[in-house]
């Protein structure tokens, strides 16, 4: 049975997800920026928190850990290798091990690159990933820990996935982020009809995601570094994917 998915609002740009399973009734919440939006999501369902599930440290993904679970006693989940620097957890996982909600199966991916130890969760019978600040609408995130070579391995696995998996991020950077990209691939005609749907979503106050993968694939710059248009716009045309990766990235950092 596939799960229930809400995008709950929460700081100024964050998103946290909840998944509910409804033949159990177990409902997990992906990263909690804060705990306050997050309660009245459950109470306006009539949802019981059972699991937090963790991408990664940054104080805007786990700000509100302590508050939830300690309204809610779910059990804490997040990466074994990022647990020195995360909230208490109650179950140390890496890339490979499997995460349950209910009847639901979540599978662990080691995306690391925004940071070392930054882990997604894929549910494949959902088709949904939770990415945080891996894979992003339209972008990724800046590489404060890892090197460009890591960010593009990570950014490969998920790449991989089932093009229709709902790739669920982190914030709501889209529309900056399609800006930029149109200057890297400013004649991708689905990038362009892309620009202005989310110009419009965001001015109707629709959030710009979740994003399907196969979207991303045809219009997200930086798993496009094989196009011939992107790797002419950098100047490498016969240069390997992940130089192209890494000057995409670096005139993001600079835009």
């Amino acid at each position: 049975m596939p799960l229930d998915l809400v995008t709950v609002p929460c700081l100024s740009d964050n998103y946290a997800y909840l998944i509910h399973e409804a033949a159990t009734g177990a409902t997990a919440c992906v990263d909690v920026p804060e705990a306050a939006p997050i309660l009245a999501a459950l109470d306006e369902r009539d949802w019981k928190l059972s699991h937090i599930l963790i991408t990664h440290h940054h104080h805007d993904h786990v700000g509100g850990v302590a508050a939830l679970a300690g309204a809610t006693g779910a059990r804490v989940i997040g990466a074994a290798a990022d647990a020195h620097r995360l909230p208490p957890l109650d179950e140390a996982v890496a890339e490979g091990d499997t995460v349950r909600v209910g009847m639901a199966e979540g599978r662990v991916i080691d995306v690391s690159g925004h940071t070392m130890g930054h882990i997604a969760f894929h549910f494949p019978d959902s088709a949904l990933v939770f990415t945080a600040d891996s894979l992003m609408a339209l972008g990724c995130g800046r590489l404060f820990e890892g090197d460009a070579e890591t960010m593009w391995a990570s950014l490969s696995k998920l790449a991989a996935l089932p093009p229709e998996t709902l790739v669920c991020s982190g914030h709501e950077y889209t529309a900056a982020n399609a800006r930029f990209a149109l200057t890297i691939e400013p004649g991708n005609a689905a990038l362009v009809a892309r620009a202005a749907e989310i110009e419009a979503a965001r001015a109707a106050g629709r959030p710009t995601v979740p994003s399907r993968l196969a979207d991303e694939l045809a219009t997200n710059p930086f798993l496009r570094a094989d196009a011939p248009e992107v790797r002419a716009t950098v100047g490498l045309p016969d240069g390997p994917d992940v130089a192209v990766f890494a000057e995409v990235r670096a005139r993001k950092d600079r835009f």
